[in-house]
């Protein structure tokens, strides 16, 4: 593979473990991407959002982990928001597969290899 594409993955932190297993599907010998991703695990600092929109400008496109945990996720918001203002392109992927929340600025579908390859091919 030539050129790796960076992507940004945008979750609340109580799926951390669906963005585990979506870093998992990356590592794989063939996967087209690879990804930036900044977990927040304490409080916000004040610079939080600068280095944030430093890795969302750097990324070519954001994975958004949607799920009933986004509707209260300040931060997830704060990322999508962000990545809309830096006119990246954007995949909603549904976190679980019993969980199909919606977000007003998302268009979200299931996760599978051949959506998120599709993206990727794209970005």
């Amino acid at each position: 593979m030539a050129d790796k594409k960076i992507i940004f993955v945008a979750f609340p932190i109580e799926d951390e473990m669906q963005r585990n297993f979506l870093k998992g599907q990356s590592l794989h010998v063939n996967c087209p991407f690879e990804y930036i991703d900044l977990s927040v695990k304490e409080a916000y600092v004040s610079d939080w959002k600068e280095k944030v929109r430093v890795r969302i400008k750097r990324a070519h496109g954001v994975i958004v982990l949607v799920s009933k945990n986004s509707i209260t996720s300040s931060g997830q918001k704060w990322e999508i928001k962000c990545a809309q203002e830096e006119n990246k392109p954007i995949l909603g992927i549904w976190a679980y597969r019993d969980d199909r929340t919606r977000l007003d600025s998302i268009a979200t579908k299931e996760w599978t290899w051949d959506t998120i390859t599709k993206f990727i091919d794209k970005v």
